[in-house]
């Protein structure tokens, strides 16, 4: 089924609910190991099911998946403590403290070694900005702080996986970007990381890779070249008669030819530049400029989906 490259994989994976709702079809995923690989679409996708399942949390109603090699769920006891998780918002008791609260989640673990918890602690509290915060309660916690112990659960033990929904959810802008810091360095230590997320910046900033979810189907999946690759490049003529130069464009059989501003854009379809030039000089159309760009992934996103990003910051 799987690539031994491919730190997860899937196939054929489907969940059907009691009530008859299919919440994901038929996923043939692939996720190539030491990736950032970012997990999109719409509410109500399948993204949070998938994830689900692949943790074990959700039973599958058919198909097959693997974590780091080995099939699931037969090899959980021996894969999941390699794999960190943060799922729809953690739990934790409210009652204790940030230290505490990961003191009883160290304490379960029966291959955790007692003699390093307290090290072990404190690095992943550091790693994720909670120190001075490591004995408030946790029901004293904001929510950006709670998401970042969360993490610090995570990363209480060597990862080789994580799995991530959401996992800046209520952050500020400079603990998103602290978190976003984070993946980078877990990836450069040679971590793979799956993570869902809604922001269109936290994708492009950290993702090498993405996957994209439509009505419990994936529609789209690769590298950020590989998706680009796949699309219609952009023609953009800067001109002062935008008007004319979408005419000429649409003359020479270029898709969605039409002004935009103080420009004409169409769809390039194979046309080399240089003859749209040509054709725009002999009507006598002025050019300012003329460019060439690919869709970005935001545009992809939305020509698969029909739905935009939310954008932060």
């Amino acid at each position: 089924m799987s690539d031994r490259a491919d730190a997860l994989a899937t196939s054929g994976l489907t969940k059907r609910f009691r009530g008859g709702q299919l919440a994901v079809a038929d996923l043939d995923l692939a996720v190539p190991s030491g990736t950032v690989f970012g997990f999109l679409g719409p509410n109500g996708s399948g993204k949070t099911t998938t994830i689900r399942m692949l943790l074990g949390l959700v039973v599958p109603t058919r198909g097959r998946w693997e974590l780091l090699g080995a099939p699931m769920p037969a090899g959980a006891t021996r894969v999941l403590r390699r794999v960190g998780s943060l799922i729809e918002g953690p739990a934790f008791h409210p009652y204790l403290s940030g230290w505490q609260n990961l003191q009883r989640l160290d304490a379960a673990d029966s291959l955790a070694n007692p003699r390093s918890t307290d090290r072990r602690i404190a690095a992943a509290l550091e790693r994720v900005g909670l120190s001075a915060a490591a004995r408030k309660r946790y029901r004293a916690y904001s929510l950006g702080m709670r998401q970042r112990l969360g993490l610090a659960a995570a990363l209480l033990q060597p990862r080789e996986l994580l799995v991530l929904d959401e996992p800046t959810n209520g952050l500020d802008p400079q603990g998103t970007r602290e978190v976003r810091a984070l993946i980078r360095e877990l990836a450069a230590e040679g971590a793979t990381v799956f993570l869902s997320s809604h922001l269109l910046s936290e994708v492009e900033q950290i993702c090498t890779h993405v996957g994209i979810m439509r009505g419990g189907r994936l529609v789209a999946q690769g590298s950020l070249a590989e998706l680009g690759a796949g699309a219609q490049p952009v023609l953009r003529v800067e001109t002062s008669e935008p008007r004319r130069a979408a005419e000429v464009l649409a003359s020479l059989g270029l898709g969605g030819a039409a002004p935009n501003g103080e420009a004409a854009e169409a769809e390039l379809d194979g046309v080399q530049p240089e003859k749209v030039t040509v054709a725009l000089v002999e009507a006598g159309v002025p050019v300012r400029g003329l460019a060439v760009r690919r869709p970005s992934l935001e545009e992809s996103y939305m020509s698969l989906t029909g739905e935009g990003f939310d954008v932060d910051e």
